[in-house]
């Protein structure tokens, strides 16, 4: 979405910065849940407990929830491209990757959202400088990947893949919301679409993995309690606050801010490391979504539609 430069205030860089930090973590907290239940079921409690916290929200600031089939299907769609598949790809990617490598191809998500709006929103086009920021941030992802996972299908390139799809995924859900479901009120849309998420991941969890289990250790639970309430719920309610502020170009650093962020915390509790490629890849993304952004050229800002953890 293209967006004019706005200044920020110092509120405005304190809930910026908040909000890589929470997304940020949220690829430790996942993996920490992991430990215990399958990647379905972390994005079941996920989705499940953020729709309970937000449904209380919706009760306190009195607003309605439509009650028409027509909406109930848009939130649905919403749900599976924006919740259910990418984070079960993520987390089922976060079996095998490290939680820093995670943070870095979820990057991608704003590379998509440039690709997809020019293919499927006509006023959105793809000018030489949204094509070049695309090129490079591409090949961020590639190095950072490493070019031998391209002629390889071993579980650790096909994690990395399915950290990308759901990039993908994200970028489709941005596409989606802007048609159906852009006249909703932030806070009743992310309501509706994690409502829908968890009817359908309940029957899928069910088939896949088995009935939820809530017998699980403090370690899983404290990584659940946190993604689903913080890296979720919370997440959404700030994420939407610093649109209305800042606009959709300032808020795309946060894309960029909770990478660091995700390989700090890998490295200090997991004792995760990366390779020099990880960085260089890092670097090359930073770059691409620099030019997209336009701060480099004094140009105006294209924001993705979603970039989170």
């Amino acid at each position: 979405m293209a967006g004019t430069p706005q200044q920020m205030s110092g509120r405005t860089w304190i809930d910026l910065i908040l909000l890589a930090f929470v997304w940020g973590l949220s690829f430790l907290a996942m993996r920490l849940a992991l430990d215990e239940i399958g990647p379905l079921t972390v994005a079941l409690h996920r989705v499940g407990w953020a729709a309970l916290v937000l449904w209380i929200v919706l009760a306190l600031r009195r607003l309605p929830m439509p009650l028409s089939p027509r909406v109930w299907l848009a939130f649905a769609v919403m749900g599976a491209l924006n919740n259910v598949i990418p984070f079960s790809l993520i987390a089922w990617g976060q079996l095998t990757i490290e939680t820093g490598l995670a943070s870095i191809l979820n990057a991608s998500t704003a590379l998509w959202g440039v690709t997809v709006a020019a293919i499927l929103l006509p006023e959105e086009q793809l000018t030489p400088r949204r094509t070049v920021g695309v090129i490079l941030g591409f090949a961020g992802v590639l190095v950072a990947i490493g070019w031998q996972a391209l002629g390889t299908f071993d579980i650790r390139s096909l994690s990395q893949l399915a950290v990308l799809t759901a990039g993908l995924s994200y970028a489709l859900a941005g596409a989606w919301a802007r048609k159906r479901l852009n006249h909703l009120p932030p806070e009743v849309s992310a309501t509706g679409m994690l409502t829908s998420s968890t009817l359908l991941l309940l029957p899928l969890v069910w088939l896949v993995e088995g009935p939820p289990t809530f017998d699980l250790t403090l370690r899983s639970w404290i990584g659940i309690v946190y993604v689903s309430t913080m890296a979720t719920a919370v997440a959404y309610l700030l994420y939407y606050r610093l649109i209305r502020a800042a606009g959709s170009g300032n808020t795309m650093l946060v894309t960029l801010l909770l990478i660091p962020v995700g390989i700090i915390a890998g490295a200090v509790v997991l004792n995760e490391s990366l390779g020099p490629n990880a960085f260089m890849g890092f670097a090359l993304i930073a770059l691409g979504l620099a030019v997209l952004d336009g701060r480099l050229l004094g140009k105006k800002r294209l924001a993705p539609d979603r970039a989170d953890g």
